[in-house]
């Protein structure tokens, strides 16, 4: 069962790993990134920062795709992080169990617009976002559950379907 896909350029941090994974109880994460993969010092730097008790499996975006698709995370409570909209946006297209993207955190880039605090987006980004509603993905902002969730809208004029 997917309890959460979460945008998060930080990935695995403080943020996810106190706040998420005791208010969702996941015990697996699947860090889905196709530059993590290849990067052995950060794959142990987020093997480090791993709660007890919670499996951590790093995979690549079509990897991800494919071992949620043939079930093989269907027993586990599965929170996905991944570290920009475009991955989450393809993962929610590919994977029917995937309802809802949470926007957690995006960093303020040379082309970004400030939509929170905590999110910063381009227009291509917000394309993909307004597409996947479109498509009956629901996409909000949340950055820990302690917070209201608040619900995405893209700018007027944002422009409208992308490819989700």
């Amino acid at each position: 069962m997917i309890k959460l896909l979460r945008v998060d350029h930080r990935l695995l941090h403080g943020q996810v790993v106190f706040s998420w994974v005791s208010a969702l109880d996941p015990d697996c994460i699947l860090v889905a990134n196709d530059d993590v993969v290849k990067d052995e010092l950060r794959k142990t730097t987020l093997k480090l920062g791993k709660p007890n008790g919670v499996k951590l499996v790093i995979k690549n975006i079509e990897d991800s795709i494919e071992a949620i698709n043939t079930e093989k995370t269907d027993k586990y409570r599965l929170m996905i992080v991944v570290s920009n909209v475009a991955d989450a946006v393809r993962l929610a297209r590919q994977v029917e169990q995937i309802h809802s993207i949470n926007l957690g955190g995006t960093k303020a880039l040379p082309g970004t617009h400030q939509v929170t605090r905590m999110i910063y987006l381009t227009d291509e980004e917000e394309k993909l976002l307004a597409g996947a509603q479109e498509n009956g993905i629901s996409v909000n902002i949340q950055p820990v559950p302690s917070e209201a969730v608040i619900e995405y809208k893209p700018r007027t004029g944002a422009g409208k379907g992308g490819n989700a």
